[in-house]
């Protein structure tokens, strides 16, 4: 099973606060759903990507283009290749697991600060 979460999981997005939060539920539900099936032999995943070349950003109402380094495709590759090494979390692409990774040291409201900073132009 893989449940699409985002690196939005790993912090607040002001902005962008639901969908942020519904990620992390996302993220946590999977992490444990995982746990509990891994006597049964049963893979759970959560796949968090990033901007991805998507119709995303048009269809959250959000202004401008973020410069993508990731296609479908290539998230989709990543994320089954994760998959069948059994991995429960998978992150595609150095950047976005740089930043997710970076989140869990830096003081929460410079994360929020940082998040608001990127989304506040961008939001309609």
């Amino acid at each position: 099973m893989i449940n699409v979460a985002s690196t939005a999981a790993f912090q607040a997005v002001p902005y962008l606060n639901v969908y942020s939060a519904s990620k992390a539920y996302v993220l946590s539900f999977t992490e444990a759903l995982a746990e509990e099936l891994a006597e049964r032999h049963v893979r759970v995943m959560a796949l968090c990507p990033g901007s991805t070349e998507t119709e995303f950003h048009q269809v959250a109402g959000l202004k401008g283009a973020i410069p993508s380094a990731m296609t479908a495709a290539e998230c989709v590759r990543i994320g089954l290749d994760d998959y069948e090494r059994g991995k429960r979390v998978s992150i595609t692409g150095f950047r976005n697991k740089a930043t997710a990774f970076a989140t869990r040291f830096a003081p929460r409201r410079l994360v929020h600060k940082a998040a608001a900073n990127m989304m506040k132009n961008r939001a309609r």
